[in-house]
């Protein structure tokens, strides 16, 4: 039995809707309510300009944060007052988090166990989950000879063999040059596709989140201004809050995203 086992947490990944319920946080001087749905097993890109409340957000998800009021529902079960290890969440942040001295197989058994006391099992979960996400044969290197797309490949193969419900992505590909960041986002949307994991990805582009979301969940001065289909919302007629935000920059009546049935 490894330490995930032992935690007493399931391992599973079809997602599970999430809920801020009139959740209330203060940082300083700044107040953010957030009462939003998020369904399972869809992609929602929570968008906004800079200290709309976009992180917090997540943070509060994941537990990294507690909030002064409401409740945070997750599977309906209020995790309130859960600790984030207990949680059936995983986050990917945009530094990816590697350990510089820990190969991309030791680094991605993290996930499975903190110890590194992996099984049979959790190696060949790993090996499967380098596989899928590109990696394969470079078990043995090094974070340091790696490119930068390849290392948010290995923080994806992690959140793969922790199997979470639940997928928290924080503007991860911000870093990466178009061609690559398209690439990372269609490996992602794949990946969602085939656990029907729960994500909530935090994204300043339009264009990201016309690519791969299902939903979009609008922030303004820490609140939800508008939450909707992003079919909805990347059309001339999408909520007003999200036309100032995007501007005149985008061509939102082109490349809207795309519906699976």
């Amino acid at each position: 039995m490894n330490d995930l086992q032992a935690s007493g947490i399931a391992r599973n990944t079809a997602g599970l809707p999430v809920r801020l319920d009139d959740v209330r946080f203060r940082y300083g001087d700044a107040e953010f309510v957030y009462d939003a749905d998020f369904p399972a097993a869809e992609i929602t890109a929570v968008m906004g300009a800079s200290g709309s409340g976009k992180s917090t957000l997540l943070n509060l998800v994941a537990g990294f944060e507690a909030p002064a009021a409401g409740r945070v529902l997750i599977g309906g079960a209020d995790v309130t007052a859960t600790p984030p290890a207990q949680r059936p969440v995983s986050m990917v942040f945009q530094e990816n988090n590697l350990f510089a001295h820990l190969t991309l197989a030791q680094n991605v058994g993290l996930g499975r166990s903190p110890s590194l006391k992996l099984s049979h099992e959790d190696r060949r979960a790993i090996a499967d989950a380098l596989a899928r996400t590109g990696l394969g044969g470079k078990e043995q290197r090094l974070p340091r000879e790696l490119s930068g797309g390849e290392r948010q490949r290995v923080a994806l193969a992690r959140v793969l063999v922790r199997e979470r419900p639940v997928l928290l992505l924080d503007e991860p590909f911000a870093s990466l040059g178009p061609a690559l960041r398209d690439d990372m986002l269609d490996l992602l949307d794949n990946l969602q596709a085939e656990r029907r994991m729960t994500v909530l990805f935090v994204t300043h582009q339009p264009r990201d989140a016309r690519r791969i979301a299902h939903r979009v969940v609008f922030l303004e001065d820490g609140k939800v201004a508008a939450s909707g289909s992003a079919a909805d919302f990347f059309t001339g007629t999408g909520p007003e809050a999200f036309r100032r935000y995007i501007g005149n920059n985008e061509d939102v009546s082109r490349d809207v995203a795309r519906k699976r049935t």
